[in-house]
């Protein structure tokens, strides 16, 4: 990732986590599903890791990013459940090598919005599967259409946006089975297909505080919707037993 795209994509997080709302939203998405020991991929400035680790969950923390690793450990120094924060990067080629020594070790893997950063997504999840438990849970979200790609995508360093059956794909190559595939934030399509038809290629704080305010609604209309389409898909898989 460019140093361009990497300041973007803090600008990016600190405006989200002017949204709480919308963080707490995402959170208690995937809440049912994080059990056991919980590995985080790509915390980033915590946002949703903050959610975790004031539930008392049992948890891993980790990015690849040295500014973010520094920014973790201040901000959760001291939570006996945060059991590490470790600096952990799935596009290493010596991965398995590397994180040996915690090879099925979680119960629970969960990343958001972080596998559309990583140019060979097959191996990323090859790797996640690597240090999940037998019968160990991964929960993904990443953007979803590609017809919604836009400057924003390009600016934080997407390599794609994913459908339910091409996210599928990579899970089953992976020999992962999935149990559960949905869409999240049916109201935050309107606004990234604006900035896209205007090539704003920003997020700016009034855009967040107002969608923080409307929250309420984006959950009527994932319910009314049925969770069938949403500005970002959900995969949450298991590693077979045997």
């Amino acid at each position: 990732m460019s140093i361009a795209e990497q300041q973007f994509g803090y600008s990016a997080l600190e405006r989200i986590s002017e949204a709480p709302r919308f963080n707490e939203w995402m959170y208690n998405t995937i809440r049912s599903y994080l059990v056991g020991e919980i590995l985080e991929i790509g915390c980033g400035i915590g946002n949703i890791s903050s959610y975790a680790v004031k539930d008392g969950k049992s948890i891993t923390l980790s990015d690849y990013d040295a500014t973010y690793l520094s920014f973790l450990k201040a901000k959760f120094h001291g939570y006996l459940n945060v059991k590490d924060i470790i600096e952990l990067d799935l596009a290493k080629s010596e991965f398995k090598k590397e994180f040996a020594h915690i090879s099925g070790s979680f119960d629970t893997i969960f990343l958001l919005n972080v596998l559309e950063h990583i140019e060979n997504d097959i191996a990323a999840v090859n790797n996640l599967q690597y240090l999940l438990k037998a019968g160990g849970k991964l929960i993904i979200l990443v953007p979803s259409y590609s017809f919604l790609y836009s400057d924003m995508d390009r600016l934080l360093g997407h390599y794609r946006r994913y459908t339910i059956p091409s996210l599928t794909q990579v899970i089953h190559k992976n020999n992962l089975l999935v149990i559960n595939a949905f869409h999240f934030n049916l109201l935050g399509m309107a606004g990234w297909y604006w900035n896209k038809l205007f090539r704003q290629g920003e997020i700016s704080q009034e855009k967040m505080s107002l969608f923080n305010k409307l929250v309420p609604f984006g959950k009527l209309l994932d319910k009314l919707f049925l969770n069938k389409v949403g500005l970002s898909t959900i995969i949450v898989a298991s590693k077979p037993i045997n």
